[in-house]
């Protein structure tokens, strides 16, 4: 996979989601993992992770907005359920990104929101848990950057052409040839 992304949560304070948000963010190849603003609970204790994502992928704590430090080139997207974001699967995700989820019973902050390039929205009846919306984004950027073909207009999965009979042309599912 081309390119580069990073997951972080503004205001974060259950330890559990988390863990199950960084365990996503490894599991799909994430290169860091970031918080902002995040309890302090959060920031004492190691994140409840049972794929142990801190040995393999770097953790930021940022203290404040202004504190946030992305590499160069790399577009910020926030995850909210606003009228004017993007639906998710309309949009077309940067090569190098950090997504950036709202806290629990919460939203991005209007100053987060204004610092992203870019807020794309999941297209639910209501707001969904954060690890979860994490791992939704997640799949989508895999799904577009992943390099895998177009998916088939009918249902089930791709179809491959059938191989040709050993003695010449088509075949029949039940092995005969087809008269003609």
């Amino acid at each position: 996979m081309r390119g580069y992304f990073a997951v972080g949560a503004e205001g974060i304070s259950k330890p559990m989601n988390l863990g199950n948000l960084m365990r996503s963010a490894h599991a799909f190849g994430a290169s860091f993992f970031f918080t902002v603003d995040a309890d302090t609970r959060i920031r004492k204790a190691p994140p409840s992770d049972t794929s142990k994502s801190t040995g393999h992928l770097p953790l930021f704590h940022w203290p404040a907005i202004d504190d946030m430090d992305l590499p160069s080139g790399c577009q910020l997207v926030g995850v909210e359920l606003t009228d004017d974001a993007v639906d998710l699967p309309s949009f077309m995700h940067p090569l190098q990104a950090a997504y950036v989820l709202g806290p629990e019973r919460g939203s991005l902050s209007p100053e987060m929101q204004a610092r992203c390039a870019h807020i794309i929205k999941i297209p639910t009846k209501f707001c969904i848990n954060i690890a979860v919306a994490g791992a939704i984004v997640l799949y989508d950027r895999h799904r577009v950057h992943g390099q895998y073909a177009d998916r088939p207009l009918t249902a089930g999965g791709p179809k491959t052409p059938r191989a040709a009979h050993k003695h010449g042309g088509p075949i029949m599912r039940t092995g005969r040839k087809i008269p003609g």
